[in-house]
């Protein structure tokens, strides 16, 4: 009508919305460089499925192979075929007769994929000659093993912690394994990993990361070169003295260090008062700092990885059976509730480690290929994926590919994409 408000011009509306535009970019710059800071993403390359520690005195050359030959012989005696692993485990036969010979030929190619020097509680209380002497003998065995090409992907120390009882032991344990590593394989190798236990203060990861920085130039490395893992395992490293969930802190105090959080089963239970007899990876107790750990991590680029169970199997049939199927009921627990990675601590948990690993990621192929390729190809299919699902369904195709359960062909016949594709997919950023 007549007179009636048309509101502003096209070309006023336009130079208006750029003002507030612009007025936002100002403002929030400071928060959007620390997004980008704080949270890169998922990131790449490959995680481990899991970490197997051996007190410093017992690692030999050829100590993976050895391993892998000790598993396969397990199997043999324990479980010689499908039938008799599915029983022993309690999984479907089908399922474990599909990923028994993947199973067979890791153990054989890669039994041990991530492998620590345990000079920690595993390798207990020692003389200052002794602990020099063993690990400088386990860094020259694992050096040889990486010249020779027949070292795990990944290798690394579990030093003491920075408590003041332990620290000045740790960081000469740890000097000596850098020495000797550099000595023996030429260099570092790049799957090098260092394993901080028993943290109960941001402080004592800034004096962590500071005390690398020192190393680096000691040794003449780049700086970054020495990153480090944090074990989970006290419950100050969850929750700090003021109520705030420190651990978020914590991975943000390395300075672009920290690389993974590992959960630490009987120590952070024990601590949280937990009779012995009912510490356990699947506790109540246990599941809370693990969703503490999940949330602190989220798009950092920060991995995690569970903790072990010490029923170990070893003995007669029926004692090694029974670990056999707490064992793979575990990693199967661990793998659903997204922890990736976890604890082992002897070569007859390799055969169950791999088989609950390999049955995760078979059955969760087709869901996932026929989903994926929906998005991909924008088919209208049951369900409407959003973006941050599609990366999810490739991340589960690229793990699988990247441990051995999956074979390339069968992932890109069922989803129509190659591994590069799905790995790039894979890693999303927050922003």
């Amino acid at each position: 009508m007549p007179g009636a408000d048309t509101g502003p011009s096209a070309s006023h509306l336009a130079g208006a919305l750029e003002e507030v535009n612009a007025g936002l970019d100002a403002r929030l710059s400071r928060a959007d460089a620390r997004l980008r800071r704080d949270y890169p993403g998922t990131g790449g390359g490959r995680q481990p499925v899991h970490t197997v520690y051996v007190p410093a005195d017992r690692i030999r050359r050829g100590l993976a192979a050895a391993w892998g030959e000790q598993a396969a012989a397990a199997l043999r005696a324990f479980a010689p075929g499908a039938a008799g692993l599915a029983a022993a485990t309690g999984l479907e036969e089908a399922d474990v007769a599909a990923a028994l010979p993947r199973v067979l030929a890791k153990l054989d190619r890669e039994p041990i994929e991530d492998l620590r020097v345990d000079a920690e509680d595993g390798y207990g209380v020692r003389t200052d000659d002794a602990e020099d002497a063993d690990v400088g003998a386990a860094a020259a065995a694992l050096g040889a093993d990486v010249a020779a090409g027949t070292a795990p992907p990944g290798i690394g120390i579990r030093m003491k912690g920075m408590e003041a009882e332990g620290r000045r032991r740790g960081t000469r344990s740890l000097t000596l394994f850098l020495s000797a590593l550099l000595e023996k394989a030429g260099g570092l190798p790049e799957g090098l990993r260092i394993t901080l236990p028993k943290i109960t203060s941001v402080e004592q990861v800034e004096a962590a990361a500071w005390a690398l920085a020192r190393m680096e130039e000691l040794f003449g490395l780049p700086e970054g070169r020495l990153r480090f893992e944090l074990q989970v395992e006290t419950p100050q490293c969850v929750i700090g003295p003021g109520g705030t969930a420190d651990l978020a802190r914590m991975v943000r105090a390395g300075g672009g260090r920290v690389t993974a959080l590992h959960f630490g089963t009987y120590d952070y239970t024990a601590a949280c008062g937990v009779t012995a007899a009912h510490q356990a990876m699947d506790h109540p107790a246990a599941d809370y700092a693990k969703a503490v750990m999940q949330v602190a991590a989220a798009g950092t680029g920060v991995r995690l990885s569970d903790g072990s169970t010490n029923v170990l199997p070893v003995g007669p049939a029926e004692q090694v059976h029974a670990a056999w199927r707490l064992h793979t009921r575990l990693v199967s627990r661990s793998l659903e509730r997204a922890f990736y990675q976890g604890w082992d601590m002897h070569p007859h948990q390799l055969p169950t480690r791999y088989l609950a690993t390999y049955v995760f990621y078979r059955r969760a192929l087709g869901p996932a290929a026929a989903r994926l390729a929906d998005y991909l190809g924008s088919v209208g299919g049951a369900v409407l994926d959003e973006p941050a699902t599609a990366q999810a369904l490739a991340s589960v195709l690229t793990r699988g590919l990247q441990c051995g359960a999956l074979d390339e062909p069968e992932v890109a016949a069922a989803c129509g994409a190659g591994a590069d594709d799905l790995a790039a997919l894979a890693q999303r950023r927050i922003s």
